[in-house]
């Protein structure tokens, strides 16, 4: 038996309501640009409109202009999508409240996750939608999956139910030692300060 190895995502596609809904929320609310579209090669009652969620992957809607939006939460059974959660800088989820607020988007206000901080809302289709900013950058070479690999023995090592920024840290420190040389015979935490002359 062998595995079908993937290689990431390729994309996610969603059922929506009519087209310019989907543009509105994905593009205009969003930012995602409008890529590509062609018509449901499966269906030719329906359009297949693509968006790129900033990574150059796609995420694709089934549209028909017959359908509406339908203002309820999406199922949670066991089965089907929970949310789609999207990464964005910092600099935008400082700014997350203020602009969903402003558009009357009802939301969770800034939920910490440990390894980052989210912010929760739906689409106008009642899908649960996710910004995630995460609470540190993974070293050149190294991805996030990586760090938190890494910080997953860590925790696990002492005995803490998640992943803290101090894990985090840990983890970013030891893959940047093991990965980069350095002429010096020993690596350890030092103080620089010990022989300060404190000033009269």
């Amino acid at each position: 038996m062998e595995k079908l190895q993937t290689q990431g995502l390729h994309h996610i596609t969603l059922v929506g309501a009519d087209r310019q809904t989907s543009i509105d929320f994905w593009e205009g609310v969003l930012g995602m640009p409008f890529v590509f579209e062609q018509p449901n090669l499966d269906n030719a009652l329906e359009s297949h409109i693509y968006f790129d969620p900033g990574d150059g992957r796609l995420i694709t809607v089934f549209t028909r202009e017959d359908r509406t939006p339908i203002a309820r939460r999406t199922p949670t059974e066991v089965g089907c999508v929970h949310h789609l959660a999207f990464n964005v800088s910092r600099a935008v989820f400082s700014q997350a409240v203020k602009r969903l607020d402003a558009r009357g988007i009802k939301h969770t206000g800034v939920r910490d996750r440990q390894i980052f901080d989210a912010i929760y809302f739906e689409d106008p289709m009642g899908l649960l939608i996710e910004l995630s900013s995460w609470k540190f950058v993974a070293p050149p070479g190294f991805s996030y999956a990586d760090v938190l690999y890494e910080a997953h023995h860590l925790r696990v090592a002492a005995g803490d139910r998640a992943i803290g920024e101090a894990h985090l840290a840990d983890a970013i420190e030891l893959l940047v030692a093991r990965s980069t040389k350095s002429l010096s015979s020993s690596r350890a935490a030092k103080d620089p300060y010990r022989n300060q002359v404190p000033v009269a």
